[in-house]
């Protein structure tokens, strides 16, 4: 190969992995699950987390996790390593992506971008 072919080779490899780096933001999404549950983690009719109908009360909470998924039914425990915030905060909502107030279906899946402080994109609502 001439030097030519090595130079051109070359710097074709630089800007094509220079391009790949600035496609790559560095954001990851990140998938949670929501269920409303008592202070202990165990599911509870999503109505008990509704604060526009009134059938709120202290000691429920929205839980959260990336390892919670779709379909878990009321009376059963959350899997650990989950976090939780009072059903009427508000401002706790709208960081998820979640309406601000009024009811959250259990199983709720929201997608987010992680790191990069970017808001709740999408969402799909679960049985």
């Amino acid at each position: 190969m001439s030097s030519r072919s090595v130079a051109l080779t070359s710097t074709f490899l630089f800007l094509a992995a220079g391009g790949a780096a600035a496609c790559d933001s560095g954001d990851e999404y990140e998938e949670q699950g929501f269920y409303c549950a008592d202070s202990n983690g165990v599911i509870v009719d999503e109505d008990r987390c509704d604060d526009d109908d009134g059938g709120g009360g202290g000691g429920f909470f929205i839980w959260h996790s990336s390892g919670y998924r779709s379909g878990y039914p009321i009376g059963s425990r959350l899997p650990s390593g989950g976090s939780k915030f009072a059903y009427n905060d508000k401002a706790a909502r709208s960081s998820f992506g979640l309406p601000s107030s009024g009811r959250i279906s259990n199983g709720t899946v929201k997608t987010s971008v992680v790191g990069k402080g970017g808001s709740g994109s999408s969402g799909k609502s679960g049985g």
